[in-house]
């Protein structure tokens, strides 16, 4: 079989970052502190940047003796790992304990599922073991809050572990496990009626509000969190703006600029006008990210405005894509934007993906509080106990496209026995 030598053409499609493409990215994801601080830097090396008069040193909120490079002494991994001492556990106790911390983010959330930790454990422990050692140890810790899985258990935590009166803690309770929680106003009138007085109900929702959504970020080891945004809310109206306070407004020096391509013209200097370049590519790029960031900000908070106004437990179901596909933006950019960036809310100040809570069907927008309900009331009004298979066939009949071990996952976080021991 003899050998021959051919030219083939092939087309195909490759997709290169370029080097500004990537610093664009890398910028995307900078924390506000982190922007600035990068501003700061590219204003001391390159002369062709200044800052536009009485626009940082005026406006700024912070002192000028503050030490930007101050860190927490404890991260709160740390800081939770040191508490276990406080308590009298067992080996295998403090092994479960330090593999959920493992897994709590930065604000304090439990980033897995008991399941997905059982599974990183290679189930050396069993979910009711890893169930236990969260609730009876992991959630007493400070800052209380931490190992919550949603914001309505991060409340229950922090009041929980309060000093306010056991009455208050019970209407706290009745509140925030009421099955009318899409609409507030009709708890508040169900507990008038029932005999509540509305000043009682006021204190208990004050209460609710006084607590930290992300309990964790005082421990995080940070250097500086400064939110890039603000909302407003008043009766489902809101205002969502970006924070010009303390963020510094650059420019290019024109006339610089001007005079030196003149004496280029004569002799070509590359390095120069690459100064030049990046002067107005930083420009550029600050403002996209800031434009960016707010837009996101906007939808997320058209999303979530009963959680901020009228409704401090309603949170509704959101994904990096949908936001996306609004935007017409990738939702890797999205996930850029989330990252390190917060908002400043009637709440405190929160981070932005603290606001996405995954919706638990692929074909119907519910969240996991949602569906909770939804087994809750399907097991309430069911004349002979149902198997979770029954369920899932029941709610998929609606239109939810529900598996059976979705099912079982959530109604046993409701505690909910099997249809064998109903």
């Amino acid at each position: 079989m003899g050998i021959i030598l051919a030219k083939n053409l092939k087309q195909k499609q490759n997709i290169k970052l370029t080097p500004s493409l990537k610093k664009s990215i890398d910028l995307l994801q900078l924390s506000r502190f982190e922007l600035i601080k990068k501003i700061e830097k590219e204003m001391d090396e390159n002369p062709f940047l200044e800052k536009e008069e009485n626009s940082y040193e005026t406006n700024s909120s912070y002192d000028k003796n503050f030490d930007f490079d101050i860190e927490s002494k404890l991260t709160l991994r740390e800081n939770l790992i040191d508490q276990l001492t406080d308590f009298q556990l067992s080996k295998k106790e403090i092994e479960i304990s330090k593999l959920i911390i493992d897994c709590i983010d930065e604000s304090g959330k439990l980033a897995e599922e008991i399941h997905e930790i059982e599974e990183i454990s290679k189930f050396t422990f069993q979910a009711f073991e890893i169930e236990e050692v969260l609730k009876t140890i992991i959630q007493k810790l400070s800052p209380y809050g931490v190992g919550y899985r949603d914001h309505k258990e991060c409340i229950k935590i922090q009041i929980d572990n309060s000093h306010i009166p056991k009455k208050k803690k019970l209407i706290i309770m009745k509140i925030l496990f009421n099955e009318r929680l899409d609409n507030f106003k009709e708890i508040e009138e169900s507990m008038i009626r029932e005999g509540l007085s509305k000043k009682d109900f006021d204190d208990a929702v004050d209460e609710i509000k006084k607590c930290d959504l992300s309990p964790g970020l005082n421990f995080e080891k940070i250097k500086f969190i400064e939110p890039d945004l603000k909302i407003s809310v008043n009766n489902n109206n809101f205002n969502v703006e970006f924070i010009q306070e303390s963020f510094p407004i650059i420019k290019t020096d024109d006339v610089l600029i001007n005079k030196v391509k003149e004496e280029i013209k004569l002799k070509n200097n590359n390095r120069i006008l690459q100064k030049i370049n990046d002067a107005k590519w930083l420009l550029t790029s600050v403002k996209k990210r800031n434009d960016t960031i707010k837009s996101v900000g906007e939808y997320i908070c058209s999303k979530q405005v009963a959680f901020f106004d009228n409704n401090p437990l309603k949170i509704n179901s959101l994904s990096n894509k949908e936001i996306a596909k609004e935007l017409r933006i990738h939702p890797s950019t999205v996930s850029r934007i989330l990252r390190y960036k917060y908002i400043e809310t009637p709440k405190g100040i929160i981070p932005l993906k603290s606001l996405l809570v995954s919706s638990v069907s692929r074909i119907r927008d519910i969240s996991a509080i949602q569906l909770m309900k939804l087994i809750k009331d399907t097991i309430k009004s069911e004349k002979k106990p149902k198997s979770d298979k029954k369920i899932a066939i029941e709610l998929n009949k609606k239109g939810f496209g529900l598996a059976r071990r979705t099912i079982a996952k959530y109604r046993k976080l409701n505690n909910i026995p099997s249809s064998r021991y109903r």
